[in-house]
């Protein structure tokens, strides 16, 4: 089955986001949420692929985009 760009993960996968609305990838067995979030410091936020583009968790996102 053929995926259009904006569908696929930079693997080639799917695209599986943790919840809509979130850029952040689901976790998963092989991508667990084990990294912090490099702005608050919080454990556990991040999977390796959101580390791998530069990510931040959602709280923190939704700051900086003045959501809260």
């Amino acid at each position: 089955m053929y995926y259009d760009e904006d569908y696929l993960d930079y693997d080639g996968s799917r695209l599986k986001f943790e919840c809509e609305g979130s850029a952040l990838r689901r976790a998963t067995k092989s991508n667990p949420r084990i990294y912090p979030c490099p702005t608050c410091g919080e454990p556990n936020r991040l999977t390796a692929k959101d580390v791998a583009r530069g990510y931040q968790c959602d709280e923190c996102a939704d700051i900086a985009e003045g959501k809260w």
